[in-house]
């Protein structure tokens, strides 16, 4: 059983960067999509960003698109999710998620994750 532990989160000033981490333990990543989703407070929680097994593909959401990228290192089991030009629009919890099938196409349905890890609190202050 595979289980995901996100870190990298924090309080960061508007403009600034940070680095999301989401480290896979018990089973590797495989050929498993991997995404990002956010939860402003009070809302629901929606897609950010989805990268291939390969890593040579990669989705973003509208408002992501620009100031984040995806990656991933296959062999060290971790993804990461870079944030720069935060803005206090970004505060939200962000978690990391494996797609339930491998080989699968990039999804931004969250029930098509079927692995989260316990998300980490961004806020951005202005």
């Amino acid at each position: 059983q595979v289980q995901l532990v996100e870190s990298g989160g924090g309080l960061m000033q508007a403009g600034g960067s940070l680095r999301l981490s989401c480290v896979a333990s018990g089973r590797t990543l495989g050929t498993y999509v991997m995404g990002w989703f956010r939860q402003p407070p009070g809302q629901e929680r929606t897609f950010a960003a989805g990268i291939r097994w390969s890593g040579g593909y990669a989705d973003y959401a509208d408002f992501v698109k620009g100031r984040f990228t995806i990656s991933r290192d296959n062999a060290k089991n971790t993804m990461y999710l870079q944030m720069n030009s935060l803005n206090p629009e970004d505060t939200a919890v962000y978690y990391c998620a494996r797609h339930q099938w491998s080989d699968s196409v990039i999804s931004r349905a969250r029930m098509e994750y079927g692995v989260w890890g316990q998300g980490t609190q961004v806020t951005v202050s202005s």
